[in-house]
């Protein structure tokens, strides 16, 4: 479905966590990172587009999330002739795209990239909210920083005393791992954190033996459960 001027209509989805972070993907089977997003379908309004988009690309349902705002207007970037099958050039020209500005009220473990039997990501973290552009394809670059600009205003402030510690880096899981698997090994039983000289008890023990993600989602604990033992294998 295209616009007289050659477009698709789309939606893209800049989704939040309680630190403010935006969730950052890496396109299945590339070094490409980006939100997620997707076409709207004849008969779908963006939101309703939004909502089928979130849940095929990252597994969330409604009550997951808080819609925080919209761009008040279509952005758009035309896709380079190399990136256009032969028989759609010259009718389709790139995208035009709402996007959605999100929070996460539910849980990481909430999550799954394989939601679906066509999944868009095999990689997924938790990134600032200006997000590193240079990973973007070079053609979609100025849409986001249109998209960041216009919806930095509706980001919620968060505690800074819950700010991450300086060594507590983004982190994320291809899919297909276990975690649970990795956190009962005996590397992950061994690489505990200490304090005054007396070792912590290790982070798989904490969080129990029947504890296990969705393929394709990372843990990220939140500072105010005072889980603050962060186990090497979540490291990058």
């Amino acid at each position: 479905m295209l616009d007289r001027d050659g477009f698709r209509p789309n939606v893209g989805i800049i989704l939040l966590n309680q630190r403010s972070q935006v969730f950052w993907g890496k396109r299945i089977r590339t070094h490409s990172w980006q939100f997620p997003q997707g076409g709207i379908d004849r008969g779908e309004n963006p939101e309703q587009a939004m909502l089928r988009e979130l849940h095929e690309e990252v597994g969330l349902h409604p009550q997951h999330v808080q819609v925080l705002a919209r761009t008040r207007d279509w952005l758009r970037y035309e896709v380079p002739d190399r990136f256009i099958r032969r028989d759609a050039r010259g009718h389709y020209k790139g995208q035009k795209q709402i996007w959605f500005l999100l929070q996460l009220v539910g849980h990481d473990w909430d999550l799954n990239l394989r939601a679906t039997d066509h999944p868009e990501f095999d990689a997924w973290r938790w990134n600032d909210y200006w997000v590193p552009l240079d990973v973007v394809v070079e053609f979609k670059r100025g849409v986001y920083e249109m998209a960041l600009t216009e919806l930095s205003r509706y980001v919620p402030r968060f505690d800074a005393r819950y700010e991450p510690r300086p060594d507590h880096h983004n982190r994320y899981l291809r899919g297909g791992l276990h975690q649970r698997d990795q956190l009962a090994s005996p590397a992950a039983a061994t690489n505990s954190h200490t304090s005054g000289g007396n070792p912590q008890h290790s982070y798989a023990s904490r969080l129990g033996p029947s504890f296990e993600l969705p393929p394709g989602a990372t843990f990220e604990p939140d500072p105010q459960t005072s889980l603050d033992v962060v186990p090497p294998i979540f490291k990058t």
